[in-house]
């Protein structure tokens, strides 16, 4: 007895960030009860491997991304390892290789998609090569007050420090994750311990600056964000230089987080970074941080 074939519907993209544009795709792709939804992304970015010098820091990890989907409607997520062999395929190969075995019904994709060697193929190419065998819906791009909702629009406003408008484009607060490693120590000193993040080289912050947001600590099941004055930057009035996430959980000195593994979601920008003349000058704006981030997030005194 043959085993029957399972129908998909299937949605493409590298998804970094699964922003207001790929959740449209992901829901319209959703409304297709009867079949599963299928969602094929790329890692790494496939710029890394094509111009490397031109790799764009990244919104979210693979781990994060993947989640995203998944909360967005998607069933199954596989990971197109994108390489020189992957990048030379022609559309036709592509389709073969990769869609073909999913038997879709349908493709979802945004109008501006392109694959195939050199992006030769576009939503027309897979129109044809998918004629008889799945139908291609291609969605127009999302906008927000507009300006197109894309994932180099969201770096750029990170890279002005505009969270805010960055956070509509996202659907939600800009998230960086990572685990607490142990820094200089000296927020204890100062009275504001604070939970330090590295940031890696490929990936995307905020500019360098002070704003309001929240901690989840994600390996505590059910643990809920607590508010938080959070500092990008490299520390310039102890000389830093490396860059890093720094986050004081508001009238918190008891946490231990060392280890942990956490979610910093910015909500508001409330400063640039200064590099301050002595410790008593810095504690004293340290102090107006915690005001301005309690203000921002609407939370009261304990």
């Amino acid at each position: 007895m043959e085993t029957p074939v399972t129908e998909s519907v299937v949605v493409i993209g590298n998804f970094d960030g699964v922003h207001t544009g790929h959740q449209q795709v992901l829901a319209e792709a959703t409304r297709d009860v009867a079949h599963p939804l299928v969602v094929l992304t790329f890692w790494p970015h496939p710029v890394t491997v094509l111009r490397p010098d031109k790799a764009p820091k990244l919104l979210s990890d693979l781990r994060s991304r993947i989640d995203l989907l998944k909360q967005a409607g998607a069933h199954e997520v596989r990971v197109i390892q994108f390489n020189e062999e992957v990048a030379n395929l022609s559309p036709a190969e592509f389709v073969e290789r990769f869609l073909a075995p999913l038997h879709p019904v349908r493709v979802v994709v945004g109008e501006n998609f392109r694959f195939g060697h050199r992006a030769s193929g576009d939503v027309s190419t897979l129109a044809e090569l998918g004629e008889g065998r799945f139908e291609v819906l291609p969605l127009p791009l999302t906008t927000v007050d507009d300006e197109v909702s894309c994932s180099t629009s969201i770096r750029s406003l990170l890279g002005e420090g505009d969270v805010a408008t960055a956070a509509q484009h996202l659907g939600r607060p800009f998230r960086f994750r990572g685990v607490v490693v142990v820094g200089d120590q000296r927020g204890r000193e100062l009275g504001y311990p604070t939970a330090n993040l590295t940031v890696p080289r490929d990936m995307a912050v905020p500019a360098d600056g002070v704003y309001a947001g929240w901690v989840t600590v994600l390996d505590q099941p059910g643990a809920e964000p607590m508010p938080a004055a959070i500092s990008v930057g490299t520390n310039p009035t102890f000389d830093g230089s490396d860059r890093r996430v720094e986050s004081y959980v508001l009238d918190r000195t008891d946490l231990e987080l060392y280890g942990s593994e956490i979610a910093v979601d910015f909500v508001d920008r409330l400063r640039g970074q200064v590099r301050f003349d002595g410790i008593e000058a810095l504690i004293e704006q340290m102090g107006a941080d915690v005001e301005a981030t309690r203000s921002a997030l609407g939370q009261t005194r304990q």
